[in-house]
């Protein structure tokens, strides 16, 4: 396949099938946790809210993945600080910090010289032939942590994202794990724009789980297979991308979207009454 054989050539090509595999193993692990948490409001939020932190760092010059990375893990800290506390719904909070942080990007973005539409639609919707051996590096990094974690601590884990009552009962640290794992979940998302972009991202988290979820309701079997179907539905959609040339994030998510239809119609299928002999 022309794909294939073109990633022997094109540098730029196998760091966006680097950056796919990788996001895919770390959004599966994460979005497992985020679903079965119900918190995907929040993640949606977190993944707007980065957008602040990149239009400053445009402005002042800097990394804009590293000030959209501060940005979403203080928004996500911030959010469950706001939650844990009662001091304000934190439906509110995420809607406050979603709308905040888009309008903060969009100004400062607008600020800077030489600013075009063309640096806004790249974050919003993706842009992967962008995608650096530096952002793979940070992208392998944060996987790594996040393998670890899940092989070390996926019961605890399991326990808060279903029951944070019983799993306080138990002595688990829910605090701590609930702070740690939205940092992580701002440290995926952010990680994973060059990718997807703003707009499109939080599917990324959401319909890998949702597949698996149609044929499993374990916590351990989606954290397992929730990645694979992940890298696979990234993989597929870039080679589509690159084949037909049409905007990756797109061709990902049509693909993601169109192995949970037949999903949730072979479930269907397996479900429907026999007939009476």
């Amino acid at each position: 396949m022309e794909f294939f054989s073109d990633l022997i050539h094109y540098g730029y090509l196998l760091n966006a099938l680097t950056a796919c595999v990788l996001s895919g193993i770390a959004c599966g692990i994460v979005g497992t946790y985020v679903v079965c948490r119900r918190m995907v409001f929040l993640a949606g939020g977190i993944t707007h809210a980065s957008f602040g932190g990149l239009g400053i760092a445009f402005w002042l010059g800097a990394d804009p993945i590293g000030g959209a990375l501060l940005f979403a893990v203080l928004s996500a800290l911030g959010i469950e600080w706001a939650g844990s506390r009662g001091r304000i719904r934190e439906d509110s909070a995420i809607g406050i910090i979603w709308s905040v942080g888009m309008a903060v990007g969009a100004l400062f973005m607008s600020l800077r010289p030489g600013y075009t539409s063309g640096d806004l639609a790249a974050y919003l919707f993706g842009s992967i032939v962008t995608v650096t051996r530096g952002d793979v590096l940070a992208l392998a990094w944060l996987t790594l942590l996040i393998l670890l974690g899940a092989l070390l601590w996926l019961r605890p884990v399991m326990y808060v994202a279903f029951d944070r009552e019983f799993a306080r009962s138990r002595g688990i640290p829910t605090r701590t794990i609930s702070y740690l794992m939205a940092a992580l979940a701002a440290a995926t998302i952010v990680l994973s724009i060059r990718i997807m972009g703003i707009v499109l991202l939080i599917s990324l988290l959401t319909i890998p789980v949702a597949i698996v979820n149609a044929f499993s309701r374990s916590y351990r079997t989606i954290a397992l297979a929730a990645p694979a179907v992940a890298v696979a539905g990234n993989v597929a959609g870039l080679v589509v991308s690159y084949n037909f040339e049409v905007p990756p994030g797109a061709a990902i998510i049509f693909t993601l979207t169109l192995t949970l239809i037949m999903a949730k119609l072979l479930t269907l299928r397996r479900k429907k009454p026999r007939p009476a002999a």
